[in-house]
């Protein structure tokens, strides 16, 4: 990873935060996407650390918003004319429903559409870069999830969890679709499930939901370091080059839901995905 530049979404804590510094030390250059300024700047600070010589930078966005993730993504293709490595790892879930300024269901527009947007807007500097890498950040979850194209915006029956779990599933469709799109141009794609991992993951929600993560991670969640591994894999070991389109789990190729192998449902999902972000 020496002198490469790593793009990454949701690298200011958790398994991002993890990844980040790991790359780093061995040797990356680090381009966070961040929203807090703070935790961003907190988080520069120890990749840094990790790596002292690199110029590691941060470009800040919302990216549950459209317009924010193709500011975004253009800001850094201005400023990378090549890219390594792009990590989508922002994400989060909610409890009750809400909406975003572009009409979109919160959880849909962070978790997958901020992963299609910026990916699109970052794809000619990583097909620039021989080698060049996807990884996205998925979850077993997925399993509880169901695309339901009359209903992508979750305006009948949400439920944060199913909601979220819709939103992993979406995650490996467009990873698979998008390995598929990039067949000939030496670029991956892959994603992962970090296992569950003892992070802010689940914080932003009170009540009965938020109360159940406090408790869950008590008991049985992984550190960030152990979750950040898999990440961390896709995006440096020279074992999975050349290698695409794949879901992993503690570093090893896995086996997805059946609804995550339907690449029907894939196609589908990426028409659409272009449709909304062409807004």
């Amino acid at each position: 990873m020496q002198g490469k530049t790593v793009v990454i979404t949701g690298g200011t804590s958790g398994i991002g935060e993890v990844a980040a510094e790991k790359l780093a030390a061995k040797g990356a250059r680090i381009v966070l996407v961040a929203r807090d300024r703070l935790r961003a700047e907190a988080a520069l600070t120890h990749i840094a650390g990790a790596n002292p010589l690199a110029q590691h930078t941060v470009h800040y966005a919302d990216l549950s918003r459209l317009s924010e993730m193709k500011r975004v993504a253009a800001e850094i293709a201005a400023a990378e004319p090549t890219i390594d490595v792009l990590v989508n790892n922002a994400g989060a879930m909610f409890a009750s429903r809400q909406e975003t300024a572009d009409g979109l269901e919160l959880t849909f527009a962070l978790n997958h559409m901020a992963y299609f947007v910026v990916t699109s807007g970052l794809l000619e500097r990583l097909k620039a870069t021989p080698g060049a890498r996807i990884v996205s950040t998925s979850s077993d979850a997925h399993q509880y999830g169901k695309l339901d194209f009359d209903d992508l915006q979750s305006k009948q029956n949400y439920r944060g969890m199913r909601v979220y779990g819709t939103s992993k599933l979406a995650n490996i469709l467009f990873t698979r679709a998008l390995a598929r799109r990039l067949e000939v141009t030496g670029v991956t794609a892959n994603c992962l499930h970090p296992g569950f991992v003892a992070t802010r993951f689940g914080s932003n929600n009170a009540g009965f939901l938020g109360f159940g993560f406090g408790i869950a991670k008590s008991i049985a969640a992984i550190s960030p370091e152990a979750g950040a591994r898999t990440i961390v894999h896709l995006a440096s070991s020279p074992e999975v080059a050349g290698k695409s389109g794949g879901y992993y789990y503690k570093c090893a190729l896995a086996v997805p839901s059946e609804a995550a192998q339907n690449d029907t449902d894939a196609e589908k999902l990426w028409t659409v995905s272009e449709e909304i972000a062409r807004g």
